[in-house]
């Protein structure tokens, strides 16, 4: 293992399919709160997806291939998928000309609670169109190979429990997994929207709360995880406190995502003012570009790939 802070994320997962085991192996437990918990540890699991296609949890090239695909069946897709949809083209808003497939502005409804929950529905196809014309233009063979692995054992795996019990496969695996992975499509509109994508500092919303970056293995700090996206997920506390903090807009450090889902999708009607709108004066970008932290961060990510 390549950090001790890894074994928070291996205890995350290893609970998420404890309770996926006992909904499906023990008809007695199943119930509501059974099925809710579940829903809440796959989301949980796809953050995991996103830290381990980062930085790979394992030294070895064989654990880490073995853990994505437990990753992959956790939220029932290819988690090889994040490399192009988040990796390579998220990471760069627009950047290089591209269009960010999960970006905030591809829902535009006027009742903004259904942005939050149509979502999904939106940039889940744009992303997987994207992966697969990624894939197929692409040169590097390994990322084909990876993708059909992901894809073979989470869908031979979730067949064959279906095989044996249906609806406990049904209620207790395949829909946790589908609300995680949904889940973690629209924390793209939840960390991004109203902000200012052209800004070094205020392209993204932070959730600062410890005990929530406890649990979420601190995903809430995305801004420093926008720009300096090589780094360890346990040294993104430190790093927002240090880089981010004196520079981003103070209205997007947020100390809990609750209260900002509540105040911003149940207790207002329409979306917020982005923020480039409402700064008056406009945005300062911050002391380096852009363009300058998303290749700091790529270089930074091309050493991380070719340490052994």
């Amino acid at each position: 293992m390549r950090h001790p802070a890894e074994w928070r994320q291996v205890g995350i997962v290893a609970v998420y399919w404890s309770l996926m085991a006992t909904g499906y192996f023990v008809p007695e437990a199943r119930g509501l709160p059974l099925f809710v918990a579940a829903c809440y540890f796959s989301f949980l699991n796809a953050v995991v997806v996103h830290n381990h296609m980062h930085r790979g949890v394992f030294h070895s090239k064989r654990l880490n291939a073995v853990w994505r695909c437990i990753l992959s069946f956790g939220n029932f897709y290819p988690a090889s998928a994040n490399v192009p949809g988040h990796n390579l083209v998220h990471h760069h808003f627009e950047d290089d000309g591209q269009p960010d497939w999960v970006g905030p502005e591809h829902v535009n409804f006027r009742w903004h609670l259904l942005n939050l929950i149509h979502f999904p529905n939106v940039v889940g196809p744009n992303t997987f169109n994207g992966v697969q014309r990624w894939g197929a233009w692409t040169r590097q063979r390994n990322f084909r190979r990876r993708y059909l692995t992901d894809t073979v054992f989470m869908s031979v795996m979730l067949g064959v429990l279906m095989v044996f019990d249906f609806w406990g496969a049904l209620f207790f695996c395949f829909m946790p997994a589908l609300w995680g992975a949904r889940g973690i499509l629209r924390i793209n509109l939840i960390q991004h929207d109203c902000c200012d994508t052209k800004s070094a500092w205020n392209h993204s919303r932070n959730f600062v709360g410890r005990g929530f970056n406890w649990i979420m293995c601190n995903n809430g700090y995305h801004t420093i995880h926008h720009n300096r996206a090589g780094l360890h997920w346990s040294e993104l506390a430190d790093a927002h406190a240090r880089e981010v903090k004196p520079n981003i807009d103070p209205s997007l450090d947020e100390p809990s995502m609750v209260w900002y889902l509540l105040r911003t999708f149940l207790l207002n009607y329409e979306r917020p003012t982005a923020l480039a709108d409402a700064a008056s004066g406009g945005v300062v970008s911050g002391t380096e570009s852009r363009e300058q932290l998303r290749d700091a961060a790529e270089r930074a990510a091309a050493e991380e790939v070719e340490r052994p």
